[in-house]
């Protein structure tokens, strides 16, 4: 259960947890996640919300350290926020009583935001870019040997994501916003014909 921003960043705790799975600040976080830093205002006119009302939630954010203040934006009048990665990583926040249904929650907000990506790339593929798969493979693995597998894939994810961050907002020539979808979990049901 891990979100992508930081893939190795900081657990995040109940408390956490329960501040974040409100839906503005969910939406907030996915905004400057995937567009970049922005401030409370951009925020607002992005998601239909009054810039009091971002701002507000932006602290409640920054209070459980899922944004930052951007330091590209500094000095400026307004105050330039970006998402900082976390993970959700402890099954005991889907067991807890007190956490269950805000970690459903930050887990169902992922679902959703994945399948609307999916489906908005397969209407409007873009054949001028190849560099683009959709896979889907089905192995046995052991809980170990699943745990390397996930470990391998996060070092060459975090590889290139620090070649990202080092270009900085400028970019590099031809470089492209992609999304990388990462989803390693076992299957509830047999394989075909087995009861």
């Amino acid at each position: 259960m891990t979100d992508d921003k930081s893939l190795r960043g900081p657990s995040i705790g109940a408390d956490a947890l329960k501040a974040f799975a409100h839906p503005l600040r969910m939406a907030m976080y996915r905004a400057l996640r995937n567009d970049g830093p922005a401030t409370a205002s951009m925020l607002g006119r992005a998601l239909g919300e009054s810039s009091g009302q971002t701002s507000y939630h932006l602290r409640q954010l920054e209070r459980h350290g899922f944004v930052e203040d951007d330091p590209d934006h500094t000095g400026g009048r307004e105050r330039w926020w970006r998402a900082v990665g976390f993970t959700m990583d402890s099954a005991d926040l889907l067991v807890d009583p007190a956490t269950a249904s805000s970690a459903h929650a930050v887990m169902q907000a992922m679902v959703a935001e994945r399948s609307q990506e999916l489906a908005a790339w397969v209407e409007d593929v873009d054949l001028t870019w190849e560099a683009q798969v959709m896979s889907s493979t089905g192995l046995d693995l052991t809980q170990d040997e699943t745990r390397r597998l996930i470990e391998r894939v996060l070092e060459v994810v975090d590889e290139y994501k620090e070649l990202s961050d080092a270009r900085g907002e400028d970019g590099a020539d031809g470089a492209r916003r992609v999304r990388v979808h990462l989803d390693v979990f076992p299957v509830r049901h047999g394989r075909p014909g087995e009861g």
